[in-house]
């Protein structure tokens, strides 16, 4: 029978980086970001029309969650595509929302 560590067992530099990813995600707009992202890549143009958001305000979450490493930007021509770095992290947000309508 396998045993999760205690919490005392948890480095304090891994609970960091665990508190550091739930602030970046700790915000409506960033987790239907992440929502839409969890499909595939996607352009600044398609996450406004599918959050019903301004493209500013848009960019100013992916801003945060390239700078948390959630995201990446891929340059194509004139545009950028958004990506989940890996899906770890629309596995931790799609759990949330399941739960939240429940």
């Amino acid at each position: 029978m396998t045993t999760s560590p205690s919490p005392a067992d948890e480095p304090l530099q891994t609970l960091q980086a665990a508190s550091d990813l739930l602030r970046a995600l700790a915000s409506p707009v960033r987790i239907g970001i992440v929502r839409e992202l969890s499909g595939g890549g996607k352009y600044v143009h398609e996450l406004v029309t599918a959050l019903g958001v301004s493209q500013p305000l848009v960019s100013q979450h992916l801003r945060v969650l390239r700078t948390s490493r959630i995201v990446t930007a891929r340059r194509q021509a004139r545009e950028t595509q958004y990506s989940l770095t890996d899906n770890h992290v629309a596995h931790i947000v799609l759990d949330a929302i399941r739960h939240a309508q429940e």
